[in-house]
């Protein structure tokens, strides 16, 4: 009979209190609701992009225990006091704006990769940075000639080709029958695809070997930059061919040899075209000089937005498990991420050697006969 009457007060005590934990599990769950949408809304998938993308003034290694582990670069600011060079680990992984430096009497704030000189004292969220109605910065910028994360990357590239260039000269040395031999058994077919079926269709057997030097350069530059760009884990990669300063310099350096390289019959096929009506001409004419400067723009513009797309897509679909909250969408985004990522495996060839052909063929286009 006790045992009957315990059982009986217990499962009345559980009765009358199965509301209170009901209670208590919804606001649980209305809890864990609101962190999770809050953590969605703090989440911003485009400031991460352009995060990754962008230049930056450090190699983000990983976070540790809430704290950023980087490669600080070297900071080369010329001020109004002279030259002021520190490390970028003095910022202390701030890019708000909230860190100031102090040089030679000078205060120096980061905000979103761009080096500042710094107010006095901070505004009401702790910004050193006075910001316009568009948050813009409005304070001075310093000239920077940091050597930045794409600097670097950039200079690396070059020390590899040097390298790698100098043992394949190297090895032809020591060959008695000059065979390639070792590394130069990889580059020799590239060297030669690049002079049969890049410079000769498009230059021409008379004066493609002029040029070899500068298509090779930049068929390799090119390729072995956007190699490092999509290497998983390697610390010293970079967005380098994703920077349109970059890619306009290589653009512009091609418009230059195009320039000089040019005879007179380019020139009187471009303003005056022979054989053709007065009319058609005075017509085709601004086209056509308009056709010699869009040309260069548009080798810029094809590689940056090439590369950038392969990494900004990437990206995205890593971002889906965030801005959804939930891992279940983890497998389809990770599978989706690295079918595009050996699509990027063949676009970072392909767009090296599309620069590569169509700078041969401006190239011969300028050389072109009269005919």
């Amino acid at each position: 009979m006790i045992a009957k009457k315990t059982i009986r007060k217990t499962l009345l005590a559980l009765l009358l209190f199965i509301p209170f934990f009901g209670i208590l599990s919804a606001q649980e769950h209305q809890e864990e609701t609101s962190k999770k949408t809050k953590e969605k809304e703090d989440f911003n998938i485009a400031e991460m992009i352009l995060h990754h993308i962008g230049d930056s003034h450090n190699f983000h290694i990983l976070d540790w225990k809430g704290h950023p582990v980087s490669i600080p670069l070297p900071v080369i600011l010329w001020t109004d006091n002279g030259l002021v060079t520190f490390m970028s680990s003095e910022f202390h992984h701030d890019e708000e704006g909230k860190v100031v430096v102090e040089k030679k009497g000078q205060k120096f704030a980061l905000f979103h990769g761009k080096i500042y000189y710094a107010n006095d004292t901070p505004n009401k969220d702790g910004i050193y940075v006075t910001l316009d109605k568009e948050s813009h910065p409005a304070n001075k910028k310093v000239l920077n000639f940091s050597i930045t994360r794409n600097v670097f990357s950039m200079f690396l590239s070059v020390i590899v080709l040097i390298l790698l260039f100098g043992a394949m000269a190297k090895s032809y040395k020591k060959s008695e029958k000059n065979l390639p031999s070792g590394i130069a058994k990889f580059i020799e077919p590239i060297i030669i695809f690049v002079r049969d079926e890049i410079a000769i269709p498009n230059i021409g057997e008379k004066h493609h070997a002029r040029y070899m030097p500068f298509l090779l350069t930049i068929f390799f530059f090119i390729w072995l930059n956007n190699i490092f760009g999509i290497i998983p884990f390697f610390p010293f990669g970079s967005n380098l061919s994703g920077n349109i300063a970059f890619t306009g310099a290589l653009a512009l350096i091609t418009f230059i040899i195009t320039l000089f390289s040019s005879k007179k019959s380019y020139w009187s096929h471009m303003l005056w075209m022979p054989g053709v009506p007065v009319y058609m001409k005075i017509f085709l004419a601004p086209i056509e000089l308009m056709g010699m400067f869009i040309k260069p723009i548009a080798l810029m513009i094809r590689l940056f937005a090439n590369i950038t797309a392969g990494h900004v897509i990437v990206l995205a679909l890593v971002g889906l498990i965030f801005i959804l909250g939930t891992a279940w969408v983890s497998p389809a985004s990770v599978l989706f991420t690295a079918f595009i990522s050996i699509i990027e495996v063949l676009v970072i060839a392909i767009q090296a050697y599309i620069f590569t052909m169509l700078s041969a063929l401006y190239f011969g286009q300028a050389l072109e006969e009269e005919h």
